[in-house]
């Protein structure tokens, strides 16, 4: 029978996570409880913004003290997973067993990528990236636990769309390595700015997450599914907005809610009481004037105990709800 879509990452081959859904486990020896994750994330700004990395791993390791949950980030801005692989981010997703040589290979076509089309802005940013890896290579060689692999846009045309086609390409490295995929799926045509008046449509949300459900069924993957979610939120708390109004990109709300989703979808339970309630903007200041957010206000966002209680309970509801759609798709 094939596994569920969405299962906890208790079953890793490198690492068990009993004590972290169980406080009634309780390990024989400090060596048993010592856990780790290597985590990579792959995206865009949507997974820059906020520093959600690092916001993951710290409600990561506040739901469980005992596990080091280490994060890496490979982010160029507003590229989806075919520009990924184009510039060459499938290698640091195989650094177990990349060799000097296919690393050189893949620094010495970047280079012509360059020479070839001096507009080309991502090519030089991967170039460098590359350079600094191909020196430093058994240094960074790791095999990952969890490697997140973001959505954008790429994400909205069924079984046609890219990230159903490059997901998979992905998985197979991510597989062979023993790790497990996270498909995190962003919904930046359907965060709202302003405070709602009426529920949106769930008809289009419930399709995508269809698509994606098949995907991660496919592809045996935890999938972090923010299109329900949203709508979850914008159902329950309409007052709440999910993006800014200046800015496509999703506020503090939305990135705080995205990093309880993850909680909820990687372990598997609900991020209800944990005690993060920040969240920052990573932006630069500018003129000597402190950095704000698009929107001219401040970059950090506390948010109250009710307002944290909501979002966390509205992320684990978003993704039981995820998970009775998945439930509806037969099988390939």
């Amino acid at each position: 029978m094939r596994k569920p879509i969405l299962t906890t990452a208790t079953m890793l081959a490198t690492v068990i996570l009993v004590s972290s859904m169980s406080p009634a486990a309780e390990p024989s020896t400090q060596a048993a409880k010592q856990k780790k994750l290597n985590v990579l994330f792959i995206g865009n700004s949507f997974t820059a913004c906020h520093n959600l990395a690092q916001v993951v791993k710290e409600m990561a390791e506040a739901g469980d003290p005992d596990l080091s949950f280490d994060v890496t980030t490979v982010i160029y801005g507003g590229r989806r997973l075919v520009d990924h692989w184009r510039l060459g981010t499938q290698n640091f997703v195989r650094l177990w067993a990349l060799t000097t040589e296919e690393e050189q290979a893949t620094v010495r076509s970047l280079e012509e990528m360059v020479a070839k089309d001096p507009n080309d802005r991502y090519a030089p940013s991967a170039l460098a990236r590359h350079r600094q890896l191909s020196k430093s290579l058994d240094v960074q060689r790791k095999k990952w636990d969890l490697v997140v692999l973001q959505s954008y846009r790429d994400d909205l045309e069924g079984e046609k769309s890219l990230y159903v086609q490059y997901a998979p390409k992905f998985a197979e490295l991510i597989k062979a390595q023993g790790g497990r995929v996270v498909l995190y799926e962003t919904t930046p045509t359907t965060q709202n700015s302003k405070p709602l008046t009426v529920p949106p449509d769930p008809a289009p949300v419930t399709e995508k997450a269809k698509a994606i459900a098949a995907l991660a069924r496919q592809i045996d993957a935890v999938v972090v599914p923010m299109s329900v979610v949203a709508l979850r939120c914008q159902t329950v708390r309409p007052d709440l907005t999910l993006r800014y109004v200046k800015d496509g990109h999703l506020n503090q709300t939305m990135g705080y809610l995205t990093a309880c989703t993850f909680y909820a979808a990687l372990f598997n339970r609900s991020p209800e009481g944990l005690p993060i309630d920040t969240v920052n903007e990573n932006a630069r200041s500018k003129g000597g004037k402190p950095a704000q957010d698009p929107d001219g206000e401040p970059l950090k966002r506390t948010f109250s105990a009710q307002d944290r209680a909501d979002l966390q309970r509205i992320a684990w509801e978003g993704l039981k709800q995820f998970q009775q759609i998945a439930a509806t798709i037969g099988h390939r």
